[in-house]
């Protein structure tokens, strides 16, 4: 089986660029126009049915509904919380599930989407990781969490984050196929798209090279690599000081600021010297910080920040000229961080008899990593 879902009999049209869906016009005898048409409907207009595309002919449609699909994925669950965050669980084609939370704010509405069915990066306070990693998301099942989310929520998607199952680094080829398709059909900035990772450093060079304004998030969560390397397994490969380094490039070629996400958890590294230790690590730079309490739930093993200590952190970083800002914690009575919904269907499901969605263990760590340039679709040198 391929890293992506595997598609046979009808054409998948999410995901497909203009030129793609011109070629596949092409492809049924019509004009190139076609396909283009059918980009505005599927992406700006946002229509799940051929009958509503009402310039196509009546005997085209017809024939397309038999030889194309207009989704990628199937809802399993839906919940909403108080302050308007609504999490999907949506099902693939092969039985895998993935989310995707819609998160409405004052001055934007953003959209968190999966690039893998789990992840094998295994950070131990996250629950996508401990859930199990299957394999690499296509870029229409990247485009169409967004294109279902819009039409389910009636939401127009300002933001969009490639923060939510999975590590995007590891898939780049089709995160930045989904990332432009976005752009260009849909209408969201570059500059408003972010792109996170772990910290593979080989990934965020190819990144750089790609020359695209998008904000890359790097997921420090410590500020030293003792803390880290018991946090995140694969920070042994990638010290902070070549993570640092290629942000050091990133700002260069593209112009843009890097923002370190840092979730807080209590006792490990959220206490005054690991705020120090942080800002002396990373002062000097274009750096923000995103400091993220941590959200309960994910791992028994871990505990939520106290607010004192979390302002006291805040307020360090700031006494150090750091840019930082605190996320708001959104949805957690609907379990909106990152696995947590995956997981408990996961459990309920082995719990009362039911087939749980496939997914194999995640691969070790330090025998992926030498090789993720290789599956990334973005060349790079070791």
């Amino acid at each position: 089986m391929s890293d992506n879902t595997i598609e046979s009999g009808a054409a998948v049209l999410p995901g497909k660029t203009r030129e793609e869906l011109e070629a596949i016009a092409a492809g049924w005898g019509e004009p190139a126009y076609r396909g283009r048409q059918i980009a505005r409907w599927m992406y700006a207009r946002g229509v799940d049915s051929f009958d509503a595309m009402t310039d196509l002919p009546t005997a085209l449609r017809k024939r397309i509904s038999d030889e194309a699909r207009l989704n990628c994925l199937t809802l399993v669950r839906r919940q909403q919380a108080k302050d308007g965050t609504e999490k999907f669980l949506f099902g693939l084609s092969d039985g895998e599930s993935i989310e995707t939370v819609s998160l409405p704010f004052a001055d934007r509405t953003s959209i968190c989407v999966s690039s893998q069915a789990g992840c094998p990066i295994r950070c131990t306070f996250c629950a996508t990781g401990r859930s199990g990693y299957s394999r690499n998301l296509s870029a229409g099942e990247i485009v169409d969490q967004l294109l279902t989310a819009r039409r389910l929520t009636g939401r127009t998607y300002t933001h969009v984050v490639f923060m939510g199952m999975g590590e995007p680094l590891m898939n780049t080829r089709e995160v930045l196929k989904a990332a432009r398709i976005m752009h260009s059909e849909i209408g969201v900035p570059m500059r408003h798209i972010t792109i996170s990772t772990v910290g593979l450093v080989p990934e965020m060079l190819s990144l750089a090279g790609e020359n695209e304004p998008f904000t890359l998030a790097v997921s420090l969560h410590a500020p030293n690599d003792a803390i880290r390397q018991t946090l995140i397994p694969v920070a042994r490969r990638y010290p902070l000081s070549e993570i640092l380094a290629a942000c050091d490039a990133y700002q260069e070629k593209t112009g843009r600021r890097v923002t370190f996400e840092y979730v807080l958890l209590r006792g490990v590294n959220d206490q005054p010297e690991h705020a120090r230790q942080l800002a002396a690590l990373i002062r000097g730079g274009q750096n923000h910080v995103n400091l993220i309490p941590y959200n309960p739930g994910a791992s028994d093993e871990y505990h939520a920040p106290r607010p004192a200590e979390v302002t006291q952190f805040r307020r360090i970083l700031e006494q150090s000229n750091i840019a930082v800002t605190q996320r708001m914690e959104r949805g957690q009575e609907i379990m909106a961080a990152c696995g947590q919904l995956r997981k408990q269907t996961l459990i309920s499901t082995d719990a009362i008899g039911g087939a749980s969605v496939p997914g194999a263990a995640a691969p070790d760590v330090s025998a992926i990593a030498p090789s993720l340039h290789l599956d990334s679709g973005v060349s790079s040198a070791k």
